[in-house]
């Protein structure tokens, strides 16, 4: 048990029977009244955010995550395969639990979080970068545009689509955001 002195950003709670974690939180404190506390969370079963209140000294039920480290295999008509990297153990996820699975190649690390208690896979995290390389983009022409800022479509080597700088070109080798699916930068 914890209550709300103790909310901080990552903090794991259980809100209406489901895994959450902790986005942003804000104490306050008005002129008449009792303070109160302004919470959004990350339901970590579907990524929805919530918004809740709480009364300040609330007691709220904590729940234990393990972050446990994994390595991609393959994808079949059941969902994503993945293979436990310490132990060999096996498990497979539903296509609804991998956020950004497009850009997610056979042989790729990837993070599990875990419900401790109950042994249940919560969700799956790429990692905050990926190196992909450009399948198919169409070929800059010089005085395309007035702007520096200008982007083109590009697919990649797992088939995501995603949007580069003009001077990116077919065959070259990019890093990706995975959190925002942009465009990096150039890999050496």
């Amino acid at each position: 048990m914890a209550t709300t002195a103790d909310f901080k950003n990552g903090l794991c709670i259980d809100f209406n029977g489901k895994p959450c974690s902790i986005v942003w939180f804000q104490h306050v404190k008005p002129g008449k009244g009792g303070a109160f506390v302004k919470v959004k969370m990350r339901n970590l079963e579907n990524g929805r955010i919530l918004e809740n209140t709480y009364n300040a000294g609330e007691k709220i039920e904590t729940i234990s995550i393990e972050r446990r480290p994994y390595q991609f295999l393959y994808k079949d008509e059941a969902g994503f395969n993945f293979m436990h990297t310490e132990t060999y153990e096996q498990i497979s996820l539903e296509h609804n639990m991998v956020d950004n699975s497009d850009l997610m190649k056979e042989g790729q690390y990837v993070e599990m979080m875990f419900h401790a208690d109950e042994e249940r896979a919560l969700s799956c995290e790429l990692p905050q970068f990926v190196e992909m390389e450009v399948t198919y983009t169409e070929p800059a022409v010089k005085g395309d545009t007035a702007s520096t800022n200008a982007l083109k479509a590009a697919t990649l080597e797992t088939g995501a689509e995603i949007m580069v700088p003009l001077f990116i070109n077919q065959g070259e080798r990019i890093r990706v955001d995975t959190r925002d699916r942009s465009y990096h930068e150039r890999c050496k």
